[in-house]
Formats: C-alpha cells, structure tokens, sequence
C-alpha cells in the first residue's frame, strides 16, 4: 500500500493542502486495504492514520499496513482530526466533499481548528487504471457472472416472475464465490423491459417477452457488470431487428475500442448506428461506464466524456433500445482496455437466444 500512499502524497500540492482526510469508502479501501465501512483516514506527509471504532479495531490492524490505527472512543472523529492536525502542524485539510453529508461537514467545521478544504473527488483518479491484481479480481468477478447466466437459463420460462430470475442469480454467483451483489439486479420481461432500470416485480414471464437481465456480483470487493437480453419463445421481425441493431452496435463500439480515444468517440460509433436503423430517440443512456471498487466509476463513454482511455482502464459496452410499451433490449459486456486494444472479461452468449 505504500506506492498508493505515496500517490496521495504527490496530490496534496494539488488540493493545496497539507493533509487529506479520506471518507469516501472505495477510496479508504483503495488506499489502506481496510475492508470495513466505518472509519476513515488522516494522511499527511509525516503519518498515516486509520480512525475507527471499537468494533472494527483489531480488523482495521489487520488489513491497513503503514497505517496507525486508532479509536475515536470518547472523542469522535471531528475531536480526533483536530487533535492530529495540532500534532502535525496542519494548517490546512482536505476533505472530500462528495463523500459528506453537508451535516457531516458542519460538524467537522465545529470541532476541526484549521482551515477545511473541500475539494472533488480526486484521489477516485487513482483508481481508474488498474492493477494486475485489481485485473484479475475483477476477471474472476466476470467469470461468476458468466456462470450464474449459463444456471439461470433452464429456469427461464412462462409463470416464472421477474423476482424470482433476480434470486437465483444472486444464489447463483454467491454459490461460486461471490460476496454478494454488486447492484440490485435489474431483471425486466415484456413491456418492463423498455424500462432499462426497472426492478424486478411479481410479473410473471410470458411467451414472446423479452426479458432483460443486468446483474452483477463482489469478488474481493471487486465489482463485475452484464447484461444480457433473451425472447421466450419464437422472436418476432421487430423483436429480430432491434436485437440484431444493439447487437450491432455493440460489436462495433468493441470494435473501436483503443487507447487514445475518448469515451465519446467510442459513444458516438454506438450511437450512429442505432440512429441510423431508427431508434436514435430509444437509447437514452451512455454507452458504458468504468468498473472496480464500484460499480460506477469513471472515466465513462457517453456523449459528453472527453477523457482518453488508456490501458489498464475498465469499461462497459452496454448499448440499448427501449420502446414504449414494447419492450427493450440491452447486451452489456465488460472490457480492460489494453495497449492495442481491449480484452473482453464477458463470455456469455451474445446472439439471440430463444428459449
């Protein structure tokens, strides 16, 4: 964890602070190693602390190497900060102010005696390229969504709800080594699936729907991400041409895939060709996003994003049409971009299955 402490380090002229007090919980992970949810970290160029309670201070020893861990018992950690910055002379902190709550940060302001610097989240940009360990978490995340997508397939059927799809998913990959869930599965048959965020329901499974399955699991606090769509029964033309043009769509933005590109190059040769089937006014979210810690991370590849990929960077390729009381479809693969290209984490079966 050294390396990634001296990284923050290196971003304190940046924030134009002396020291940096880290809450947001995928960056103490990232920094620290400390896997829990509670607590939070003092950086300076002197010391590292981890600050927490009671009940997580032996685990905190345990996981945050270089870090002195210490128990906010009595003092809080506003009292805490303070007595810290007096120690090491901080004039000036850095706190990430998309981490607090603003009743968070009057509270800090109350008991902290130096100058509070809020500033954007970004030590999030150390994560954006990761590791070969990051990678390989990440990889394996993947690999037990491919699997839970191969499982939930015989269970796929008329009178089956939409809930019911969500749980054996989750069942599933938590059965072949995930922690959980990395978002609530979004699990959308028949005109739900227009929807492309709907939540699972009681509906039950019908002939001809389509149904739309995104989901995702934790491994090693890594996130994975896929969406795949399905017809039950025998697709019609309409249900053919929409799928075929994500389909489309989707191979050509992997197609584009390179470093030096921006994410709204790549956004844009998804874009074009689903405007040009006729459905330019049904696909209404970006065309992907980053992946790690969270399950939405930047730098993302949507209309807006100038940033270049480069290797080491996670991203989606999740394409989408969504029609208004017809239904929708989206395939959604997970990719590392590489020196010439990218790698495909995603396996599952991308033509369209009938069942």
């Amino acid at each position: 964890m050294r390396d990634r402490i001296n990284r923050v380090l290196q971003m304190l002229p940046v924030m134009e602070a002396d020291a940096v007090m880290v809450s947001d919980l995928a960056n103490m992970r990232y920094i620290s190693g400390y896997t829990n949810d509670t607590g939070v970290l003092f950086i300076t160029g002197e010391a590292c602390y981890l600050l927490t309670d009671f009940r997580f201070l032996f685990q905190a020893m345990e996981e945050a190497e270089g870090f002195t861990v210490m128990d906010i018992a009595g003092k809080g950690y506003g009292k805490l900060v303070s007595e810290l910055c007096k120690k090491h002379g901080i004039r000036c902190l850095a706190i990430e102010k998309e981490a607090l709550t603003y009743s968070q940060y009057l509270s800090y302001e109350a008991e902290i005696e130096c100058e509070l610097k809020a500033v954007p989240n970004l030590l999030s940009e150390l994560r954006w390229i990761k590791s070969p360990e990051e990678i390989a978490c990440l990889r394996k995340a993947e690999e037990i969504g491919d699997i839970a997508f191969s499982e939930i397939l015989p269970y796929i059927k008329p009178g089956v709800t939409e809930l019911e799809i969500a749980a054996r998913l989750s069942f599933s990959m938590k059965m072949h080594g995930a922690s959980g869930d990395s978002f609530p599965a979004i699990v959308a048959s028949g005109v739900n699936s227009s929807m492309p965020h709907a939540m699972p329901s009681s509906r039950k499974l019908q002939e001809g729907d389509f149904l739309t399955m995104d989901f995702g699991c934790v491994y090693n606090g890594y996130c994975s991400d896929m969406t795949r769509t399905v017809v039950l029964g025998a697709a019609s033309e309409k249900q053919k041409e929409i799928y075929n043009t994500v389909l489309r769509a989707q191979e050509a933005a992997l197609a584009a895939l390179r470093p030096g590109r921006s994410g709204m190059e790549i956004d844009a040769v998804a874009r074009d060709i689903i405007k040009e089937a006729g459905y330019g006014d049904c696909f209404g979210h970006g065309l992907g996003h980053s992946v790690g810690l969270e399950i939405h991370e930047s730098p993302n590849c949507n209309m807006r994003d100038q940033r270049i990929l480069k290797p080491g960077m996670l991203m989606t390729v999740e394409p989408g049409i969504y029609v208004k009381d017809f239904g929708g479809v989206r395939i959604e693969d997970m990719v590392v971009i590489t020196e010439d290209g990218y790698e495909n984490l995603a396996h599952s079966e991308k033509k369209l299955i009938e069942l």
